[in-house]
């Protein structure tokens, strides 16, 4: 049996799994509120039983593997073991910046957003920022951050489906139109069929599946290096010496600058929709300690083999693009049985953020804007078709956008961070929001992060990743004093 003939049959597999549990999810979906946050809240109160209190939620191990799976997506596996294999160890200042982000948005945000959610039924994130603001502000508001979370969505979706794209096209000669629109079919597929149900399972199967290929990839390759010493022994014959270093070569205020802009990556998942989401719909305080236990676990073993596997490859001259490290290292050094299993892996891994991702950008659309509906079933519906759109305009801009998938992640995940993470650390630490000061800190943090974004150099990404941030807390600071 051919190589491509074990890719296919365990891709195809795979897929009907996925769409298994999107069936087995519909089941769940009753309302607007089951299809965004599976949260049971809305059902719980009409009938007086204890979902109302959070109890129809996630579990630890669905919300913590969920929530780790959607924070590792195509640019951890190929951007980041891309970046390490090809800059050394400048790379690795990513990694405190997101554990930083897990410990923050778990143990610092977890608790209030959890509880608001219970006690109020917030069925988004934006529910939860604008949640008190006078009328008028409130509404301002929410359109504001629906446009942010449509517009940052739809290019990080799209790096997504570039990502599927181009793993298909490389083992089946697809082309990347054909592949993009199979792996969008079915991503979409599932999530119509059971919503936030359906992402938060196949996202914390697709956690499994990413852990066993973060350890068998990067152990194979270290096992034909001959081991750990042969590579510290290889490695630096074949690498320049600011592959050692920790500012790759700069010096002084531009060294620091490297290394702020790389940590201060992590600052971005305390402003993602799609992670607190996670948060938001865990049943319980005890079930949140649990599933933030798992997320740091989880991360402690992928990172460690995405490492490994990036010096290893170096020492070993493996021929690859950065991108591709991954995948070409499971073909070199895996079995063709397992190397497909692997290959699943990285579509997995793409596919564990595009569902999450096409939830909050449809829930943007059809809950955050404001619009009213009819009834219940005309909100789903609503959900829905927004879904539908969101995902075609994506395809779109994938075929016809040329950018490097960890750029075009990096610069939604920093943006949308700067706009969103001030205001909820705010909420969650107790501070009141005063009036339009919710609105200019999110429109303020979100300019500077894209403005910052478009200028080369280490200063520019200190001033998108923290100075950001600063402006939007200095502006809810003021607002709050003369509120």
């Amino acid at each position: 049996m051919s190589n491509t003939t074990v890719v296919l049959i365990t891709l195809i597999g795979y897929k009907l799994l996925l769409l298994g549990i999107g069936f087995w999810a519909s089941r769940r979906v009753g309302d607007e509120s089951d299809f965004f946050l599976a949260s049971g809240r809305q059902s719980g109160k009409q009938s007086g039983d204890q979902s109302a209190s959070g109890s129809g939620g996630l579990g630890a191990w669905t919300a913590g593997l969920s929530y780790a799976a959607s924070t590792s997506s195509a640019w951890v596996l190929l951007g980041f073991t891309g970046l390490v294999f090809t800059q050394g160890v400048v790379g690795l200042w990513l990694v405190p910046g997101i554990f930083g982000g897990y410990l923050m948005t778990w143990f610092v945000m977890g608790p209030r957003l959890n509880a608001a959610t219970a006690e109020r039924g917030h069925i988004t994130i934006v529910d939860f920022i604008t949640d008190g603001l006078p009328p008028a502000t409130k509404r301002a508001t929410g359109l504001l951050c629906a446009a942010l979370i449509l517009f940052c969505f739809i290019f990080y979706i799209s790096s997504q489906f570039q990502a599927a794209g181009e793993a298909l096209d490389s083992v089946f000669g697809l082309g990347l139109v054909e592949a993009v629109i199979i792996g969008a079919g079915v991503i979409v597929i599932y999530c119509l069929l059971g919503g936030f149900w359906a992402a938060s399972v196949t996202d914390a199967l697709q956690a499994g599946v990413m852990m066993v290929a973060c350890v068998l990839v990067p152990f194979a390759a270290l096992f034909a290096a001959g081991g750990p010493t042969a590579v510290i022994s290889s490695l630096g014959p074949v690498v320049p010496e600011s592959y050692f270093s920790a500012t790759n070569g700069a010096i002084g205020m531009a060294g620091i600058g490297v290394a702020m802009g790389l940590f201060g990556t992590g600052l971005g998942a305390l402003g993602q929709p799609q992670l607190l989401n996670r948060i938001m719909a865990v049943r319980s305080q005890a079930e949140r300690k649990r599933a933030a236990a798992i997320t740091i676990g989880w991360g402690l073993i992928i990172y460690s083999g995405l490492i490994t596997l990036a010096f290893t490859a170096r020492a070993l001259q493996l021929d690859t693009q950065g991108e591709r490290l991954f995948f070409d290292a499971a073909q070199a050094y895996l079995p063709p049985v397992v190397a497909g299993l692997v290959v699943a892996a990285v579509l997995s891994a793409v596919m564990s953020t595009v569902d999450s991702l096409l939830l909050a950008a449809a829930s943007a659309v059809s809950h955050d804007s404001g619009v009213r509906y009819a009834s219940p079933k005309r909100a789903l519906l609503a959900g829905r078709l927004a879904m539908v759109a969101v995902a075609v305009l994506a395809v779109v801009l994938t075929l016809t956008l040329p950018k490097d998938i960890f750029s075009r992640v990096l610069f939604s995940w920093v943006a949308l961070g700067a706009a969103f993470g001030p205001i909820v650390l705010m909420r969650c630490l107790g501070k009141p929001v005063g009036g339009w000061s919710a609105p200019l800190a999110i429109a303020a943090g979100f300019a500077v992060s894209v403005i910052a974004y478009n200028v080369p150099g280490p200063g520019a990404d200190v001033v998108e990743k923290w100075v950001s941030w600063g402006v939007g807390l200095v502006i809810l600071a003021i607002g709050s004093r003369r509120g």
